[in-house]
């Protein structure tokens, strides 16, 4: 009996060491954040290979190793249904970003005249010269901190179903209900569900509540 036991707690001990991350804090953080931007992107219409999306930590590691090379971690993606539409990410340092710092990452870009958005990944802020300096350049740009993409908020079970309406959708539902976009509800740009999304000023997205308690009901808002 007294085996059986310390047998037992063996083998406790083996699948708990089997669980452990014995990997870095740092490479789990990258691993997370780039999933959750291309799960962003393929939600946003652009061509994301789902191999991309299932890599496991174990093979992100394998391929990026327990200190990830920022550059190695910058990829671009095109619009599914829009081929001009190519967007770049990239993975800033550590450090607070600054005006040097956005010169060094736009010398670095590569047929500037070809990208129409820029996404960039930071840990820390960003000087507001270095932000003016980003309102410069002729295609947005898009900040995140890395802190905001280690989960993606559309799967988290309390959020309602959120669905952007094309310019047609938008005119069919002002049409039906005989109303003006400035009468719908408002959400605003800074709100996560509208970063997430990439929404611009006048977009409208269907929101659809789901839940035990309450009956499904569906409401409109417009970003401003």
């Amino acid at each position: 009996m007294e085996e059986n036991e310390h047998g037992s707690e063996e083998r406790e001990r083996v699948c708990l060491s089997m669980q452990k991350d014995n990997g870095t804090t740092e490479s789990h953080r990258y691993y997370l954040s780039r999933r959750t931007t291309l799960e962003m992107l393929r939600d946003r219409g652009y061509s994301i290979p789902s191999s991309e999306i299932d890599l496991s930590l174990s093979q992100f590691r394998a391929t990026h190793d327990l200190s990830p090379n920022l550059d190695r971690l910058r990829f671009s993606a095109t619009h599914a249904s829009n081929p001009s539409k190519r967007v770049l990410v990239i993975f800033c340092a550590s450090s607070v970003v600054k005006v040097t710092n956005v010169r060094y990452i736009t010398a670095q870009i590569v047929n500037k005249d070809t990208l129409t958005g820029l996404i960039l990944i930071v840990h820390s802020h960003i000087t507001s010269q270095a932000s003016k300096a980003l309102n410069l350049l002729s295609f947005k740009v898009e900040v995140f901190q890395i802190t905001d993409l280690l989960v993606n908020i559309t799967k988290h079970v309390l959020k309602p179903k959120h669905q952007v309406l094309t310019d047609r959708q938008k005119q069919n539902l002002l049409k039906k209900y005989n109303i003006e976009e400035k009468q719908l509800p408002r959400m605003l740009q800074t709100d996560a569900i509208a970063r997430y999304y990439g929404l611009e000023r006048g977009q409208v997205i269907k929101v659809t509540y789901s839940g035990e308690i309450t009956q499904m009901h569906v409401t409109y808002r417009c970003v401003w």
